[in-house]
């Protein structure tokens, strides 16, 4: 993970008011991204985080710089709710499966980026490989519990919960029960 935090603290400002500027474009990129796709409009971006297009393409030169620091952004944030996941002392299975839901909203972020973002790029590799590293121990703590099939890797794993999060549900509750059995499959005993 050191690596993908050197990638995303590197690209932003030391200035506080230039990093206060770059933090509001990318939370305001995800959001006009989710909502309008990877097409939405640049000044729009830029309107409503604040700030002036000039801001936008002296933190982000293109739209692909833009789109690629939201997904390693998100990732980081992901990568690091497993390490807290990691630290808080619950059961092994509750840490897992509590990061994997995290994991669920991150989809969307990822689904609506998903077009502009060059798939063989170095940061793509950074965050793929950052995001399984952060998954293997949660992973690996539920198979020596006991609680996981040994057979299951983590690339299984998100695979998985992407296959299932990816799929439009009737309810809430018919998604939640498909999770529920995507995480049965995994598991060596049921709750």
């Amino acid at each position: 993970m050191v690596e993908l935090e050197t990638l995303v603290e590197t690209s932003r400002p030391h200035r506080a008011d230039a990093a206060r500027n770059y933090d509001a474009l990318i939370e305001t990129a995800k959001v006009v991204f989710r909502e309008e796709g990877i097409t939405a409009s640049l000044e729009e971006v830029a309107r409503r985080a604040g700030v002036g297009i000039g801001t936008l393409y002296r933190n982000f030169p293109t739209r692909e710089d833009l789109i690629e620091r939201v997904y390693a952004s998100e990732v980081l944030v992901l990568c690091r709710k497993a390490d807290e996941h990691l630290e808080d002392g619950g059961s092994e299975w509750d840490a897992f499966e509590a990061w994997l839901r995290e994991f669920i909203p991150f989809l969307a972020t990822k689904r609506a980026l998903l077009d502009g973002l060059n798939r063989g790029s170095e940061t793509m590799l950074c965050c793929r490989t950052a995001m399984y590293a952060a998954g293997e121990p949660l992973l690996e703590n539920a198979q020596t519990a006991g609680l996981v099939r040994p057979d299951v890797e983590i690339a299984d794993v998100i695979r998985l919960v992407v296959g299932v999060a990816g799929v439009a549900y009737e309810t809430e509750e018919q998604g939640e029960r498909v999770l529920g059995f995507a995480f049965d499959g995994i598991r060596t005993t049921r709750p």
